[in-house]
This record gives C-alpha cells, structure tokens and sequence, in this order.
C-alpha cells in the first residue's frame, strides 16, 4: 500500500512538470502576432521564437538524461523545474529580441532536464501491465497543457499583454517545485563508476544545432552547406558512439532492438509533420481570418483538448493490444487530416475547421501514449533514463524539423518579411504547401508504425 501510494505521488508529480511546457508553447503561439508587432520581427526571426527553445531542448536532453542515469534522476528532475521557473520569470522583463531568444535557450535547457528525466521516474515506478495507463495520464498533463494554453494565452495576450504569459508560467513553475519538494521519493540509485561522454555530447549538440540552423536558411548556398555538415556530423556522432565503452547514447538500441528503433522513428515522423499545426493555424486565423487572439485560442483548443480526452483510453487500451496496432491507426488519420488543412482557403467554414481539429486531436491521441508505451517498455530498466531521453529527443527533434520545414516554406515563398495584409495570400499559399508536406511525411510514418513490429513477441 505504501509504495502504491509514493508511486501515485510520483505519477501526480511528473505530470504537474509536463504539463509546464506544452502550456507554454500553445499559449505562446496565439501571442506570436502581437510579439512580432512590438518587436518588428519579419515571418523567419517570429519562428525562431518557438524554434529555439525546441533546438536547446533537443541538444541538451541526450547528455541530461544520461546524466541523470549516473547521478541521479531527481535531481536532475528538481533543477530543471528550478531552472524553468526562474527563466520564465527573467522572459516576462525581456526588452528586445536578443534578450528574447537568448532567454528562450535557457528556458529550453531547464525543459530537457525535466522531459530527460519524468518518463524514465515514472516508467522505473510502474510495472508493465499498469505502464500504459500511466503514460496515458502523462500524456493527458501534456494535452490539458497544450490544450487550456490557447484559450488562456488568447485572453490573457488581449486583455494584458504576452508578457503575462511568461508570468503566469513561472508561478505555475513555483508550484509545481513547492509540490516536488514536498514528497518526492524514488529509489534510484547513482551509478558513479560510468563516465560522462563529453566529447560524444559536443559532436551531437553542434551536429544538431548547425543541422536546423542550415535547414533553416535553405536555400542559401551557406544553408545547404550549413545542413550538410550538421548530416555528417550526426553519422559522426553515431559511429563515435557505437565505438564508445560508456556512450552518451546506447545507439545499439536503435541498432539491435526493432521495436525501439521503428518507435522512435515512427514519434519522429509524426512529431515533424504535427509540430506546425498550432503554429500555422494560429497565423491563419489571425492573419488569413481576422480573428483575435482570444477568438483563435477558443478555436485552437480543440485539437488538444480532443487529445487529452481520449489519451488515457489510448493507453490503457494499449496494455491490452498491441502498441503497433493503435499507434498505425492513429498517425492515419493524421495524414488525412494534414490533407484536408492543405485544402483550405480564407473562405473556409470555421465548423469545418473545427472538425478537422477533432480528427487530427483524435489521431494523435491513439498515436502518442501507445507508442511510448512500445519505447519504454522495449527495454530493460538500466536503459529507462536513455530511453527517455530519446524518445523526448525524438519528439523534440520532430517538433523543431516541423518548424523548420515552416520557416524553409516562407523563406522560399515569401521571403524574410514581416506579415502585413498585402502579403496574406502569400502567406495562405506558404500555409498550405506546408500542410500538404506535413502530410506526405505523415504517410512515411504509417509505414515506419505499421513495420515495428510487436512489443509483446520482440521487446527487449
């Protein structure tokens, strides 16, 4: 009964963390139009907003989650909330557009520390069978996150200013650290005698960050190169790795063990094509639509809220079938819905917007907690801090390739310009191009899904 009841506690805690960031990014994504207006910032320095935090997260979660492995998993846990909760603060004083991207790094490191680290806690807590239903309940901190963000980042962005925003995150920050601070008890143990892989680390967060930097400037010579580097240095880095007796990245999971390897790749691919949903929507109903940003939040909270109703069935369900099954099914109607938004034009009836959000929400949803049910259940114990590390590496990753394939769109069709009314048919076409290849992606994932192979025949 006493371990039931820490395990509950430990669960209630991770998901209080989790629910932090995707709050943050959806709320923020309604205010991206009044951030760009005080700022003069043009369509590609506005995407860089979310980019950053997403590139800074995904650099420093590997190396954070390893080390989690070797000191300790809580303390990791605790210092990354820490951390976010003082940034949060620092961004709702920012002055310019330096302060605010530089800020938005930091804010990303401290959110690695807590996705490196709350699935592996939570997945250490719970055994197999009773796995799902937990990563249901997590992945429903997340949506209820990403899914009350818009409607209170639109009213607070209109009746006070984005910079509420950031004020109303470090105070939910505070709280979440008073909680964990409280009653916070799991027994992992340090394990000392590995070593930290700090040449393995500095080839991966260079590689990653010249990679989306490149891609993000496409289709400039300096781009394509830039890219180019960043490919090699990532097969560099994953050859180094395999060679290495204490690796920052056990890349002989992803070698040896098919059905981590295809989970990961599959939540990559459905992570790239889905990222820029919110973000694309947010413009079009601003921009294309006219709306406010408290009227385009009420809109926009459907395709969350739909997740968070229906992820804890999705895992639980995915205790009783196989992970592969659900998830395959989930990422198809993802596609056909990221096909039917690159049908839509500035005449569009709203209810059939909202519809499509519902799909895509209910998509998603059979889609993410079954899949990292498969992840972290394909392996053994001593590998759960790298494993989740790697599949929030992967979600985090996929997210900020879902933006930079936004930004390679507006760079070649609309150029580095600020969005004003002469340019929203431009803007409607670069929309729609980056649904119809948020779509093509998609279906590149359905195979990945459908391949994996079954969790109960061939996990780890």
């Amino acid at each position: 009964m006493q371990k039931q009841t820490g395990n509950v506690f430990i669960l209630i805690s991770c998901t209080l963390a989790s629910f932090l960031t995707p709050f943050m990014s959806s709320s923020i994504n309604v205010a991206l139009p009044v951030i760009a207006k005080e700022f003069s910032m043009d369509s590609i320095l506005l995407s860089w907003v979310s980019t950053v935090f997403l590139l800074s997260a995904a650099i420093f979660l590997v190396p954070l989650g390893r080390i989690a492995d070797i000191y300790g998993r809580k303390r990791i846990f605790k210092s990354g909330i820490i951390l976010y909760a003082i940034v949060s603060g620092l961004l709702a004083v920012t002055f310019n557009q330096f302060m605010l991207l530089s800020l938005r790094v930091v804010q990303g490191i401290g959110g690695a520390m807590i996705f490196g680290t709350s699935v592996a806690i939570l997945t250490d807590a719970y055994p197999q069978e009773k796995r799902g239903k937990a990563m249901g309940i997590l992945v429903t901190a997340v949506y209820f996150g990403s899914s009350i963000g818009p409607i209170i980042g639109g009213y607070l962005t209109q009746q006070f200013g984005w910079r509420s925003l950031f004020i109303l995150n470090s105070i939910l920050a505070l709280i979440a650290i008073i909680f964990v601070l409280l009653k916070f008890d799991i027994k992992h143990e340090p394990v000392h005698k590995e070593k930290f892989d700090w040449p393995g680390s500095i080839i991966y967060g260079i590689s990653l960050a010249s990679l989306m930097y490149g891609f993000s400037k496409i289709p400039d010579l300096f781009g394509i190169a830039l890219s180019a580097a960043g490919l090699a240095g990532i097969i560099l880095f994953f050859v180094y790795e395999k060679r290495n007796d204490s690796p920052v990245l056990n890349v002989n999971l992803l070698l040896t063990n098919k059905v981590f390897a295809f989970s990961n790749l599959a939540a990559l691919i459905n992570y790239c094509a889905t990222f820029g949903v919110g973000f694309l929507n947010s413009l079009y109903l601003q921009y294309n639509r006219g709306l406010s940003p408290k009227s385009a939040g009420l809109i926009l909270v459907t395709q969350p809220l739909v997740m968070a109703i229906f992820s804890p069935f999705a895992g639980r369900l995915s205790d009783k079938i196989e992970p592969r099954i659900l998830a395959t099914i989930g990422m198809s109607l993802t596609a056909v819905s990221l096909l039917i938004f690159s049908t839509f034009s500035e005449q569009t009836n709203m209810l059939f917007l909202v519809l499509n959000l519902i799909l895509i929400g209910l998509g998603f949803a059979l889609f993410s907690s079954p899949n990292i049910n498969a992840i972290m259940s394909s392996i053994e114990k001593k590998h759960y801090g790298v494993g989740s590390a790697t599949q929030s590496t992967m979600r985090l990753v996929g997210q900020m390739f879902s933006m930079g394939i936004v930004m390679l769109m507006f760079s070649i069709i609309m150029g580095r310009v600020q969005i004003v009314p002469q340019i929203h048919q431009v803007l409607m076409t670069s929309i729609k191009i980056s649904f119809l290849v948020f779509s093509i992606l998609c279906l590149f994932g359905v195979y990945l899904s459908l391949i994996r192979g079954n969790l109960r025949n061939n996990g780890s």
